[in-house]
C-alpha cells in the first residue's frame, strides 16, 4: 500500500521544519503544498531534503492546496493520501493509526475527529469555532444521512481512487462542506478516528472577512446551498461509522 502524506502550508515558518521532520518518522513520501507563502517558508522548504514541493504563485486557498494534493497522489499512483495541517494542531505520531485503519477496513475516508472522545491533552477551542463546527456538522448529518462528529478536522486519510471520483472546486476554508456533500452523494464509505483537540496558538486566524464568525458562517452556508442544491442524499446505507 503506497501512502503519501500531504501538508498544506501558508506562512508556516514557525512550525514547518519541525512538522516535516516529525512526519518523516512515520511516512516516507511527503508532499508539501506551499500556497504562496510570503514569509521564510519557501527558503525552509528549499533546505529540506527528500520531499516534493508544489508551489502556488499566489495564495489560492486551503481547499485548492488539498485539491492539488489529491491530483498529485492520483497521478503518481498512490493508494492513500493522508492530509495533516502544519499549525501544531495535529500530531504526526498518529499517522500510523490512520494507516492501520486503512489496512483494516474498507473505508474510503478516515476522518480525524476532535470531538469523538475526550483524549489526554485536549484544549478548549475558540468558542466561535466550536459553535460553527457543531452547527455545520449537524446540518451535514441531517441532510446527508451521516453521523459525523467533526466536519472540519484536516487530519484525514483518503483513498486516492475514491477522491478521483469527486469534482472538487472550492478553493477556500469552506472546502470541507463541498467535500462531505460530494463524498455522500458518491456513497463513499466514511469512518472517524479520534484525535486530540489542540489549540496551541490563539493568534491564528482565517484572514479577511472570515475572521468575523458571522460572515464565516454565512459563507459556509452559501457554499452548502450552492453545492447541495436542495437534493437529499440517500447515503444512509453507508452511513459514517464513528469509532474511537
Amino acid at each position: 500500500m503506497r501512502v503519501l502524506t500531504a501538508i498544506p502550508v501558508f506562512n508556516e515558518e514557525k512550525y514547518l521544519a519541525r512538522v516535516v521532520g516529525e512526519v518523516r518518522r512515520y511516512c516516507e513520501d511527503i508532499l508539501v503544498v506551499d500556497d504562496g507563502s510570503t514569509d521564510e517558508t519557501p527558503r525552509i522548504l528549499n533546505d529540506l531534503e527528500n520531499i516534493v514541493v508544489l508551489r502556488h504563485p499566489g495564495n489560492r486557498g486551503y481547499g485548492q492546496s488539498l485539491i492539488d494534493a489529491f491530483g498529485h497522489a492520483y497521478r503518481h499512483g498512490y493508494d492513500w493520501i493522508i492530509t495533516i495541517d502544519c499549525d501544531d494542531q495535529h500530531e504526526p505520531h498518529r499517522i500510523p493509526a490512520f494507516i492501520a485503519r486503512a489496512e483494516q477496513c474498507d473505508a474510503d475516508i478516515i476522518s480525524g475527529s476532535r470531538y469523538l472522545m475526550t483524549l489526554p491533552g485536549n484544549t478548549p477551542p475558540p468558542e466561535d469555532r466550536r459553535e460553527i463546527n457543531q452547527r455545520i456538522t449537524q446540518l451535514l448529518n441531517e441532510k446527508l444521512g451521516l453521523s459525523l462528529t467533526d466536519a472540519f478536522c484536516g487530519f484525514k486519510a483518503h483513498r486516492v481512487n475514491a477522491m478521483a471520483r469527486l469534482r472538487l472546486t472550492e478553493p477556500g476554508y469552506a472546502f470541507p462542506i463541498q467535500f462531505w456533500i460530494q463524498a455522500a452523494m458518491h456513497r463513499l464509505s466514511i469512518c472517524e478516528l479520534a484525535v486530540p483537540l489542540i489549540y496551541n496558538d490563539p493568534t491564528r486566524h482565517f484572514g479577511g472577512s472570515l475572521d468575523d464568525p458571522r460572515q464565516r458562517l454565512a459563507h459556509y452556508m452559501d457554499v452548502f446551498r450552492a453545492e447541495f442544491k436542495g437534493k437529499r442524499c440517500e447515503a444512509g446505507n453507508r452511513a459514517c461509522c464513528t469509532q474511537p
